[in-house]
């Protein structure tokens, strides 16, 4: 009886686990796909469209192209199903916490780009972008799975604080995003006149890059 019990605990488990894996494949899938169509769709729309020439543009219709996807994605998901009914109020908290959080970020980022060499005063735009970029990379995708709770993002992040396939493909991609962007600073010394080697742009490249690779492994792994 009791073994009965437990094998059929063991299979619900199978089932739930690779019922995950198949979510979690799709919505990586449908993340990387919503970078690339940022890149080549809006070329169809807006006259003279590139990543270099009109980056900004790019980089508001990647953020806003990578938001989305996150945010219909893990509403449609629901990896994280709180038992509770929440209320209202509780929710437009949650809500403005998670805008908080998020604008938080940027300036954070952005005050750490100023601190590592980016000019203060002069492309102050461009660099704030880059901050925007790394925290629709980062900080969007850990609002989306565990809302505005520093201490489980801190627990995700520490050593062996993954409890979920979920918390381990967040962990790869932010950590891919983070390296992304520090790989971009490699090439800037080299030869400054190439439009892909301006500090902002080199770096916000390779973040994409990076998150695409991130997004790629869990994908494999998957």
């Amino acid at each position: 009886m009791q073994f009965g019990m437990k094998l059929q605990i063991a299979t619900q488990e199978n089932t739930m686990k690779d019922t995950d894996i198949k979510k979690l494949l799709y919505t990586h899938l449908l993340c990387i796909f919503s970078i690339i169509l940022s890149i080549f769709i809006p070329s169809f729309f807006l006259e003279n469209f590139s990543i270099l020439e009109t980056h900004l543009t790019w980089l508001c219709i990647c953020s806003v192209s990578v938001t989305a996807i996150n945010l219909v994605l893990y509403l449609v998901v629901k990896p994280n199903v709180s038992s509770k009914r929440s209320s209202l109020s509780y929710k437009v908290t949650r809500f403005l916490k998670c805008c908080i959080y998020f604008l938080t970020s940027c300036f954070f980022f952005h005050v750490i780009f100023v601190l590592y060499g980016a000019p203060l005063i002069e492309l102050v735009l461009e660099t704030f972008s880059l901050a925007v970029i790394l925290s629709t990379f980062t900080t969007v995708p850990c609002l989306c799975l565990l809302g505005p709770n520093f201490k489980a993002w801190l627990r995700i992040f520490s050593r062996n604080g993954v409890t979920s396939i979920w918390e381990n493909s967040l962990q790869i991609t932010t950590i891919s995003s983070f390296v992304g962007i520090w790989l971009g600073a490699f090439p800037i010394p080299l030869d400054w006149g190439r439009p892909w080697q301006m500090a902002a742009e080199g770096k916000r490249s390779i973040s994409v890059y990076g998150r695409g690779v991130g997004l790629g492994r869990v994908t494999q792994v998957t």
